[in-house]
């Protein structure tokens, strides 16, 4: 995805998008459930693959109606970054106007792409540019010290592929992204419509919401976002024994699993081995320069905790008067 204009880019014929809904007044449950009738533009990432924080399977699960057990984003808690979003994006849209004189607004209304074909296609804009030819729209972004990496060459894919679908939704030409950064640097990036990207982004969509429209759940990817789903959409195992002894295919898929393990054995192994001749040759040092880098290797504080086994030993009622009952989890574990 690029980020920089396009000098083959195809002028705008589409209608403006629809007010789906007014969000006027609209507390969050409301708005989430209004955003499960379709793929809104922060969903687009996770939606074709990109999102580094939410699979497809993870999505899935959210607008299937099965994301009970998946934990819920208090929007009230100042550690998450997803509060200080809320919090600072004024700031970042006041700032916004200092810096480049463009005059924004609100849009209290979750949008419609206005094709038939497309009306699953939802959009939510931070702010709508007011009166500048050649930007329409602003997208806010706050990044803290470890997502500000994912800025370090521009603006990160999956916020390109979030404003695309803005821009496919609205019909508009050009959407400036705001960031602050480690919250003292404010960068501003320009994206244009690319209508190539547009008719990818659309099409993989399409399949995603297929996906949901059969209540087939996508393929796993890999991340921990998937790995979650899948513990969320199958708890708990039936005691059931299934025979894959005939079915090539997933005969292969625990072929490639039991090569990838002990390759991946073999790479711990070696990566102790590095580590350990560092920490050798380092002996009682706290700090080791190279040319590539640094390693530290430092003694942590001295903490204190609770003996529990020792004290339900010497108090065992006190395991009766106050239980902690955890929750199982299904582990995966391989037999030869």
């Amino acid at each position: 995805m690029q980020t920089e204009p396009q000098s083959n880019v195809v002028p705008v014929t589409s209608r403006p998008a629809l007010r789906l809904v007014s969000t006027k007044g609209m507390d969050r449950e409301q708005w989430l459930r209004v955003r499960k009738n379709g793929i809104g533009s922060s969903d687009a990432a996770a939606a074709v693959g990109l999102n580094p924080y939410q699979s497809q399977l993870e999505l899935w699960l959210i607008k299937t109606g099965r994301n009970d057990a998946l934990p819920k984003a208090d929007p009230n808690d100042d550690t998450s970054p997803m509060y200080w979003g809320t919090v600072l994006e004024p700031f970042v849209a006041e700032h916004y106007t200092r810096r480049t004189g463009n005059r924004v607004r609100r849009i209290n209304a979750v949008l419609q792409h206005p094709d038939p074909d497309k009306a699953w296609m939802l959009a939510n804009i931070d702010r709508e540019v007011v009166g500048a030819p050649d930007v329409q729209i602003l997208e806010c972004k706050t990044a803290g010290e470890f997502g500000s990496r994912l800025w370090k060459d521009g603006v990160p894919e999956y916020v390109q592929v979030q404003v695309q679908h803005q821009l496919a939704v609205t019909g508009k030409q050009a959407a400036d992204v705001c960031v602050l950064l480690c919250g003292q640097e404010v960068r501003v990036h320009r994206i244009e419509r690319d209508e190539e990207v547009i008719a990818q982004l659309i099409e993989l969509e399409r399949r995603f919401w297929h996906y949901v429209e059969t209540d087939t759940p996508p393929p796993a990817d890999g991340s921990d976002s998937a790995a979650l789903a899948l513990q969320c959409l199958y708890p708990r195992d039936s005691g059931n024994t299934i025979d894959l002894s005939g079915d090539a295919e997933m005969g292969q898929v625990f072929a490639d699993l039991l090569e990838a393990r002990e390759a991946l054995d073999a790479n711990s192994k070696a990566e102790a081995q590095l580590k350990q001749k560092i920490q050798e040759r380092m002996g009682d040092a706290s700090r080791a320069k190279f040319d590539g880098g640094t390693v530290s290797w430092k003694r942590s504080k001295d903490s204190t905790g609770l003996d529990v086994a020792r004290l339900l030993t010497d108090q065992p009622d006190l395991l009766r008067l106050y239980p902690l009952i955890k929750t199982g989890s299904r582990r995966f574990l391989i037999s030869l």
